[in-house]
């Protein structure tokens, strides 16, 4: 199942507190299409959605997301100018 890093744990929290007043608020990963995976914050997941949960964070995953991401592990960073960058990677083995 994917995992999320403490770094990640912290800004997804973050994120979705500041965007979505609910208390199922979470991270939506969808995909991936060509453009990579679709990231949204949200207020619950959708019908068949994984729910992956650290801390306070709660990431929903479609279902091919959570198929494609089920041995990785999700990173995020504050860039300089405030965006948030997510990097995946494959579990320590």
């Amino acid at each position: 199942m994917l995992t999320l890093t403490e770094n990640a744990s912290d800004i997804v929290t973050t994120l979705v507190n500041k965007q979505v007043p609910s208390e199922n608020g979470g991270l939506r990963i969808s995909g991936p299409s060509a453009e990579g995976f679709a990231i949204a914050a949200v207020l619950a997941g959708e019908p068949g959605d994984t729910l992956v949960e650290s801390g306070d964070a709660r990431v929903y995953l479609e279902d091919s997301a959570s198929q494609v991401l089920d041995d990785k592990v999700l990173d995020a960073q504050v860039t300089p100018d405030g965006n948030v960058q997510f990097q995946i990677a494959e579990q320590p083995g």
